[in-house]
């Protein structure tokens, strides 16, 4: 029997695989499918719509956002991916030659293609600290950190291993030497609870796509308000006034908010953007279900999936339930053998990924103890 929970009605049923990837890409939950649904009939029949409405979407997902974080909406912008919100950010620095950016090795690649041109740009210097089995340990972290470090940016969940960041040991030291702390909480976010003051982070991005249950083309990027006033002025979208009223928007000589919306992606934060609607009910239905519950339940599967692991297959991920999230990863005895398994676990429709040698297996609340149970037969089989 497919031991069902109360919340797995949200997602229409798999049939043709076990889906265990949502940490590359969310399944749409129903709520979501019905707001694109809706949106494209806003879109064909525009007339129906008022300038009256034009900021509701954008309003409420900056609210409810807010409320995932324990943020402020006027922190929140609208943006296509983590990436899109990390570049804001490099490029509204004022930056001088020599400052210090540190950067975890092994990391998600956007850290690197952000950081590592400011190299050439505004003569910063990279440092990358080296993981230690897969994981960036702080106290390596703050040893790298100088009183030259301007930026520390680093993930608060491993994309590969789920392990979590001692995000508020680093963040007291950046406090103290004034370093931007910045963490990509792609891999956390709506999976983890998550209170950005307690992180003490200045800075939090997350792509949209994955455990936020949204399409691809959004996510969000967070600015503490002590540090809106540090960032450049730079180029807005021209609809990131100091107004939620399209009446009021100023056309001749607008300027910008002061609110972090000023760096909403263009064309983004509107009422009949179909992805932005869509994005507003995956968050809602994120922020109803709540974080801890996605957390507890994919702890749950993973340890079962530890436990039942075949010999010579080993966990790659922490297994204290402090320092992971709400996913792991295991290994073969060898990368070939890892590489072989992986291969045979898709041929056999168990839908995982292959991250830095490590078969990863990332399960939501639509997943049951019966599909850990069959992943597990086939592991056997296959090592067998």
């Amino acid at each position: 029997m497919n031991e069902r929970n109360e919340w797995s009605a949200e997602w229409s049923p798999i049939d043709d695989a076990v889906y265990l990837d949502i940490a590359a890409h969310a399944v749409m939950p129903r709520v979501a499918a019905a707001a694109a649904a809706a949106s494209i009939e806003a879109n064909r029949f525009p007339h129906h719509l008022d300038d009256a409405n034009f900021f509701d979407v954008p309003n409420a997902l900056r609210s409810s956002i807010a409320t995932l974080i324990g943020g402020s909406a006027h922190e929140v912008a609208l943006t296509t991916g983590a990436s899109t919100g990390l570049q804001a950010i490099a490029h509204h620095i004022d930056w001088r030659r020599g400052d210090g950016i540190v950067i975890g090795g092994g990391d998600f690649p956007l850290h690197h293609a952000v950081w590592k041109p400011m190299e050439e740009r505004a003569g910063a210097q990279l440092t990358v600290v080296a993981p230690r089995d897969g994981v960036i340990a702080a106290d390596d972290v703050i040893s790298a950190i100088t009183r030259r470090t301007r930026v520390v940016s680093l993930s608060h969940a491993r994309f590969d291993t789920g392990a979590l960041l001692d995000a508020a040991r680093i963040a007291a030291v950046c406090r103290a030497s004034g370093a931007w702390f910045v963490l990509d909480a792609s891999q956390s976010c709506g999976a983890v609870p998550i209170d950005v003051r307690k992180l003490g982070a200045d800075v939090l991005v997350s792509a949209g796509y994955k455990w936020l249950l949204g399409p691809y083309g959004t996510g969000f990027l967070w600015v503490s308000d002590a540090r809106l006033d540090e960032l450049l002025p730079g180029p807005f979208y021209w609809t990131a006034q100091d107004t939620t009223d399209f009446a009021s928007l100023q056309f001749d000589g607008p300027k910008p908010s002061r609110d972090a919306k000023r760096w909403d992606a263009a064309e983004s934060a509107m009422q009949l953007n179909l992805n932005l609607a869509t994005f507003r009910a995956s968050v809602d239905l994120v922020v109803r279900i709540g974080p801890e519950k996605v957390r507890r339940h994919g702890l749950d599967l993973i340890d079962r999936l530890f436990d039942g692991l075949p010999p010579h297959c080993a966990p790659a991920s922490p297994l204290d339930h402090d320092h992971r999230g709400a996913f792991g990863s295991f290994t073969a005895d060898s990368p070939d053998a890892t590489m072989a398994l992986y291969r045979r676990l898709r041929a056999a429709n168990f839908i995982v990924s292959w991250r830095q040698g490590k078969i990863r297996v990332a399960p939501h609340l639509f997943n049951s103890v019966e599909q850990i149970g069959l992943l597990v037969e086939e592991l056997h089989r296959s090592v067998a």
